[in-house]
């Protein structure tokens, strides 16, 4: 694709707009700018528009295409929001290289969404839905707590959605979910040099982690997934003590359990409570607690669903054969899907999510784009 297609026009738009989630860096832009942006798109691509602030500063945009005739609803969605973009020279500025275009949000996800702004724009210039209606939702807060999501799924159904989020242009029909767990241990504060006065709460903790250890140890070793493999957890942060004289009082760990499709949320925080159950019974002066900070179910489309057979031909349709895999990230896919619409990811493909270096292939938004005016075509024509 030419770097003047209007698709890739719009694309380097996105990226020259800085639109890092607030909640994840504080004082940062936020989303209304590029909201703004996305909707003047869809005005003027015909769309009818609808911007509802989620949070102060933060809208969502919902734009639907009405067909003549009563049929299915599409939904195209996608995030505006980004993550932050420490040790990036110029984050903001859109570089084309042998077939790529950087820049912060080019793959995650600022690519799929104008591919699919460019396809509802091409739809709309082709004399629009034959029946039923498209919907094209770009919401706020993915990169955090999906607020945007949770608000769209509130009031708006699909038959049938994509989220184009980046896939390498396959057909993502699962992806895991996480748990985040705080778990503290507790001690007694005392001189160093008085063992009988003092409990080390930081060795207590080295009880808590070794039997994580072995309790992910177990997950890795357990039931696989086909598309997603096993579940797993890690241990993230910890802190405890205040200096090198004194028994610390207090230590805790932050962890991060991967669950499969099947795990509700709240699996891992019950496992933790369990390991810290029976350290109780090994020593009646040990003393921890766990509690959930913040979780996510895993995401999986029922089997038997047509829509990725669906995808798959309009994606062969734009010359790319796709195959159907899993997603170890997670996704609005799965808030979506939650809440009754039938969902799976597609989207371009490129590298450095999250990192410095992030692009997006060239091509694969044109491919992206071309398969889900198809994929219009095949639902609501």
């Amino acid at each position: 694709m030419p770097p003047h297609d209007r698709t890739m026009a719009l694309l380097e738009d996105l990226i020259a707009i800085d639109s890092v989630n607030p909640s994840l860096v504080p004082g940062a832009r936020g989303e209304a700018e590029i909201s703004r942006r996305v909707a003047a798109e869809c005005t003027a691509a015909g769309l009818s528009v609808e911007v509802h602030e989620v949070a102060p500063g933060r809208p969502n945009v919902v734009a639907v295409l009405e067909g003549p005739r009563p049929g299915p609803t599409l939904m195209f969605c996608g995030h505006v929001d980004t993550v932050g973009v420490a040790g990036m020279d110029q984050p903001f500025r859109p570089v084309y290289r042998d077939g790529r275009l950087y820049g912060r949000g080019a793959q995650d996800m600022k690519a799929g969404l104008a591919a699919m702004l460019g396809a509802a724009r091409q739809i709309a210039e082709q004399g629009g839905c034959g029946r039923g209606r498209l919907v094209v939702a770009a919401v706020v807060d993915e990169e955090h707590a999906s607020i945007g999501a949770e608000a769209l799924a509130a009031t708006w159904r699909a038959d049938a959605a994509v989220v184009t989020e980046p896939t390498d242009l396959d057909i993502a029909v699962a992806h895991k979910g996480f748990e985040w767990i705080d778990i503290v241990t507790h001690g007694r504060a005392a001189h160093g040099s008085r063992p009988r006065d003092g409990r080390d709460a930081i060795l207590r903790m080295g009880r808590v982690l070794g039997r994580l250890e072995g309790l992910d140890r177990q997950l890795q070793a357990g039931r696989a997934h086909a598309l997603l493999g096993t579940a797993s957890l890690h241990a993230s942060l910890i802190g405890g003590g205040r200096e090198l004289s004194s028994y610390p009082e207090r230590c805790s760990v932050q962890i991060e359990r991967r669950t499969l499709p099947g795990e509700p949320v709240g699996a891992g925080l019950e496992e933790v409570r369990g390991i810290l159950e029976a350290l109780r019974r090994d020593d009646a002066e040990f003393g921890g607690e766990a509690r959930l900070v913040f979780g996510r179910a895993a995401f999986e489309l029922a089997p038997a669903h047509r829509l990725p057979e669906r995808l798959a031909r309009a994606i062969e349709s734009a010359g790319h054969q796709p195959r159907l895999v899993g997603m170890s990230f997670w996704s609005d896919a799965s808030i979506l899907s939650a809440a009754g619409t039938p969902t799976v990811l597609f989207g371009p493909g490129g590298a450095g999510l999250h990192s410095p270096d992030e692009y997006v292939r060239v091509d694969d938004v044109r491919v992206c784009r071309e398969a889900l005016v198809a994929l219009a075509g095949d639902v609501l024509g």
